[in-house]
């Protein structure tokens, strides 16, 4: 089996990372406050790159710990959803979720992860502040791990929190390809009885003879190429169509999908929640932890437990409202961090958000449900600590139409607030596009790995994310955590709704080659992704 180690990985083969001039602005401006959007030039050797000296250096200062290691497999794989159904797929392992992963802050995690797909893959840590060359890019931070390769992915672990990993090549994440990532803390202060850790989900792959790969070709033909006979109508109102472009997270070594299955490219999904339009594709199934709601997880407790909630959103192109019936949330972190405690009948996720929760369970069975948002489905789990008949599939708590909470209105916790200052630097990204052409950009430009954004180690660093699309996007940052203006919560992805201006600011320590970008995996896979890069100082 092909084993590639960092040093081969990180050579010659991120050529792509290396070269190009990139459309930024200069590392030479003056001022306070540099402000960026993609002026100016700056040489490609100007920047720290996945195999420089800085990243080890700063890995050095996180003190990797105890190692815990993992063996994670990629395999394609018959998975019994529930309800009668079994999807042929790729998943890790016979699971879906895949296998959590769960450690200490301060642990090193060294996961192998071996590829018996039929295509490349990799492995990207969603929310971790990691070492560069460890963060799972293809043709950004590495090679991709080629069909029958192997890759050890091992880093230092410096924060606790609710995270998740997927693939980041193409729309692989669409398939069965994640899990969780449950970092505790050896200092925990929140004081609960169980622990119930929940992965919603938005199901194409293997039904009727659908793939992830199939919807994108779908949607790339736009509205003048589809049978509009086969269009998902759920919802109201009405969406638009596209001329697409690929602009993959990785170098594909599989050839261009054929089109099969029914049409997904849904019309009509609206949502006043996230500023109208609430989605692309409709789904045939919506899950909690891989089961569809005719045969939903059940998790069981005793009355008056305190349970924390782990709720992961790792859909495609879905947001979900949830609530547990009978019951209110404190809401205490959001991707990750902990936020001043918030009341919440439900909380509402973009894809790629997280959110923790406490709740003090009654006697009974109750159905947690997740609303598929502006697409009038649901997904479904139940807890159960007494007697008493199952909520049916199609349960909707009345907890859904109450106070809805969101990342966007929490303030931090003040032990994790970001010291007062002005930014040293401003960058501006226009999210562009229209479901009319599938056009899908930031500042106007569709994702090029050769195209990055400068900041400098030490800089405090605003990022400016306007929608001008008339459609929202979950923007995620990876590598770092960002403070939402005024106090706001600690994050990494944000829902920036459709002409909305969201600024958030993050201090820059951890060099190296980051992407930002939709986590709508086709808006994404589109085009709607860039880079922040760290200049040599």
């Amino acid at each position: 089996m092909n084993r590639p180690t960092r040093r081969t990985v990180l050579g010659a083969g991120l050529a792509v990372a290396g070269t190009g001039l990139l459309t930024a602005c200069s590392g030479s401006m003056s001022g306070t406050d540099r402000s960026t959007r993609g002026t100016g030039t700056t040489p490609a050797a100007d920047y720290v790159t996945p195999d420089s000296k800085e990243i080890g250096e700063t890995e050095a200062l996180r003190k990797p710990g105890p190692e815990r290691k993992v063996r994670l497999t990629a395999v394609e794989t018959p998975l019994d959803l529930g309800g009668g159904r079994t999807v042929r797929t790729w998943a890790y392992g016979d699971e879906l979720p895949g296998k959590e992963v769960r450690v200490t802050a301060g642990d090193t995690l060294a996961l192998t992860l071996a590829n018996h797909l039929p295509e490349a893959t990799s492995v990207h840590w969603h929310g971790l502040a990691l070492r560069n060359d460890m963060d799972g890019v293809p043709g950004l931070t590495q090679r991709d791990v080629k069909a029958g390769g192997s890759f050890e992915y091992r880093f230092a672990v410096s924060r606790p929190g609710t995270y998740w990993f997927h693939p980041h090549s193409g729309v692989q994440q669409d398939r069965g390809l994640y899990a969780p990532l449950i970092v505790e803390d050896p200092r925990e202060p929140l004081a609960y009885d169980k622990e119930w850790v929940i992965v919603l989900d938005d199901w194409v792959d293997g039904v009727d003879g659908s793939t992830p790969d199939a919807v994108l070709a779908e949607l790339g033909k736009g509205m003048g190429g589809m049978d509009h006979g086969g269009m998902d109508m759920s919802g109201s109102g009405g969406t638009e169509g596209h001329d697409m472009s690929r602009m993959s997270m990785t170098t594909r070594t599989s050839p261009s999908p054929r089109p099969s299955g029914p049409s997904r490219m849904l019309m009509g999904a609206a949502s006043d929640l996230l500023g109208g339009d609430a989605g692309d594709v409709g789904y045939p199934y919506y899950l909690v932890n891989g089961r569809t709601p005719q045969n939903p997880q059940t998790f069981t407790a005793r009355p008056g437990d305190r349970i924390r909630l782990r709720i992961i959103n790792a859909g495609g192109d879905t947001a979900f409202r949830v609530a547990l019936g009978g019951h209110r949330l404190t809401v205490t972190h959001t991707d990750g961090f902990p936020v001043e405690h918030a009341q919440a009948d439900a909380v509402l996720l973009g894809m790629g958000e997280r959110v923790d929760a406490l709740v003090t369970v009654g006697s009974g069975a109750f159905p947690l449900t997740a609303l598929a948002e502006g697409k009038g489905r649901t997904a479904l789990a139940v807890l159960r600590t007494g007697t008493g008949a199952a909520p049916g599939s199609s349960a909707r708590p009345k907890e859904l139409d109450g106070k809805v909470v969101h990342g966007g209105q929490l303030k931090a916790a003040e032990s994790v607030r970001l010291e007062p200052g002005r930014p040293d630097r401003t960058i501006e990204f226009d999210l562009t596009g229209s479901m009319m052409k599938y056009d899908w950009a930031i500042n106007g430009k569709k994702y090029d790995p050769a195209q990055r954004y400068p900041v400098r180690s030490g800089e405090r660093v605003r990022l400016a994310f306007v929608n001008d699309t008339t459609m929202w996007h979950p923007m995620h940052l990876h590598g770092h955590t960002y403070a939402h203006a005024n106090g706001g919560a600690r994050k990494d992805t944000s829902i920036v709704l459709p002409g909305e201006r969201i600024e958030v600011d993050f201090d820059a320590d951890n060099p190296g080659l980051w992407m930002i970008h939709c986590h709508n995996v086709y808006h994404a896979e589109s085009g709607m992704m860039t880079v922040l890069g760290y200049l040599k100082q």
